[in-house]
C-alpha cells in the first residue's frame, strides 16, 4: 500500500512538474551517457560498463589479453581514455592482431596502462589544468609514460609521446572507479 502510494505520488508530482514545464529527471539519469549503444551507469565499473559498448569490442579484448580486467574493476580511481573500435583500425595493418598474442602480453599492457591515469579527472578539471599550466598539462600514465593534454574550441586533444594526437570525443563517462573519456585514436608510448 505504501509502494503504491509513493509511486502515485511521484507521478503526480512528475505530471505537475511537466504540466508547469519543469523537466523531471530521475536521480542519477543526468550522469548516464550513451557509448557505443549502450547506457554507461556511474554505479558501474570501467569493466561493467566498457563490455557493453559495440564501440569498445576491440579495446575490451585488449584489456582482457592484458589481464587488466581485474585492475580496472578496482576500486581506482582511474581515468581511461579509451579508443574506440575504429581508432585501433586506423593502426598500420597487422598491429591489433600482433599485439594481441601472448608473446606480446608486455608490450600491450604498455599501450593498453599509457591510456590510464591513477586519478579520476573530469573534462572540467582537466582543461583546468591545462589553462593553469599556460596551454598544455602533462599527464602521467598508469604506464610511466607521459600523456600532453591541451584543449582547442573547447575540446580536449591529446598528445602521445611517439607524435600522435587524440580527441576527446564523448567527455566524462563516469564511472563507479573513476572515469572514461572515449578518444579518436590510439594514444602510444615511445
Amino acid at each position: 500500500m505504501l509502494k503504491k502510494f509513493v509511486r502515485t505520488t511521484a507521478i503526480l508530482a512528475a505530471l505537475a512538474a511537466g504540466a508547469a514545464g519543469i523537466a523531471v529527471v530521475p536521480a542519477g539519469a543526468d550522469m548516464t551517457v550513451m557509448v557505443g549503444g549502450a547506457a554507461m551507469y556511474p554505479t558501474r565499473n570501467i569493466i561493467e560498463n566498457a563490455v557493453n559498448s559495440k564501440d569498445h569490442t576491440t579495446l575490451v579484448a585488449a584489456v582482457k589479453a592484458a589481464g587488466l580486467v581485474e585492475t580496472l574493476s578496482g576500486p581506482g580511481p582511474f581515468t581511461v581514455f579509451a579508443p574506440t573500435n575504429a581508432a585501433f583500425d586506423a593502426l598500420p595493418a597487422g598491429t591489433v592482431d600482433t599485439l594481441l598474442k601472448p608473446e606480446n602480453k608486455a608490450q600491450l599492457t604498455k599501450v593498453l596502462t599509457y591510456h590510464v591515469v591513477k586519478t579520476s579527472a573530469l573534462s572540467d578539471a582537466i582543461k583546468k589544468m591545462v589553462m593553469d599550466d599556460g596551454g598544455k598539462h602533462a599527464v602521467p600514465t598508469a604506464s610511466g609514460g607521459t600523456l600532453w593534454a591541451w584543449v582547442k574550441d573547447g575540446d580536449i586533444y591529446l598528445s602521445d609521446e611517439a607524435g600522435g594526437v587524440a580527441k576527446v570525443t564523448i567527455a566524462d563517462v563516469r564511472q563507479s572507479n573513476g572515469v572514461i573519456h572515449v578518444v579518436d585514436k590510439v594514444l602510444l608510448p615511445k
